[in-house]
């Protein structure tokens, strides 16, 4: 990572193109971390006030775009989606039923609140979205207003406080993948519930 850092710092005029770039990849699933692009972003702003703004806006550009082209292989793909390795591990279709389920109960609040979970949960609600196809442009805006929140939130305060910040981050994220875990798993008891109840 040290490494990775360093060769964008090398970069700092172009950073910005870089990490929006390696962004756009984390669209077809190659791990590419949003928060660590996040992190690294906000580092190279403090060295390099002046790019402040290009820095954001590659990032939350990158992102963002990412989350489309997620959306868009899902709902292009379809069911084929299972026959690239790069996806098949990635979401599978009982997870979709899961996630589907999700969108179907709780609608564009699952998306709201799965734009805040990381551990390669984002990519999975994303290409749900695409696979169960749901409306492009609710998916569109509703992802963007998610992205613009999470992105000027950590961004600032990755500027703000550098890795002072980064346990709180990594014990926030936790908490929150812990209570989506906690609402699949109270997903599934209610409607294991249903079916028996038939």
């Amino acid at each position: 990572m040290e490494t990775f850092i360093q060769f964008i710092q090398e970069n700092g005029a172009n950073a910005h193109f870089i990490i929006f770039g390696l962004l756009l990849l984390a669209g077809f699933n190659i791990p590419v971390s949003e928060d660590g692009m996040l992190f690294i972003s906000a580092l190279i702003a403090t060295k390099y006030p002046e790019n402040f703004y290009l820095l954001f806006f590659g990032v939350y550009l990158g992102a963002y775009f990412s989350d489309l082209i997620c959306y868009w292989l899902g709902r292009y793909l379809g069911p084929k989606i299972w026959n690239i390795k790069l996806f098949a591990k990635m979401v599978s279709p009982e997870k979709v039923d899961k996630l589907g389920g999700f969108y179907k109960k709780y609608g564009v609040f699952t998306l709201l609140f799965g734009r805040f979970i990381p551990f390669g949960v984002r990519n999975g609600l994303f290409l749900t979205a695409g696979l169960t196809k749901m409306n492009f442009l609710k998916f569109a805006l509703t992802d963007l207003l998610a992205c613009t929140i999470s992105c000027t939130l950590f961004f600032n305060l990755y500027y703000k406080f550098g890795e002072t910040v980064i346990e709180y981050v990594k014990k926030g994220n936790i908490i929150i993948f812990s209570i989506f875990i906690t609402g699949i798993v109270i997903y599934l008891l209610k409607k294991k519930k249903t079916s028996n109840q038939r």
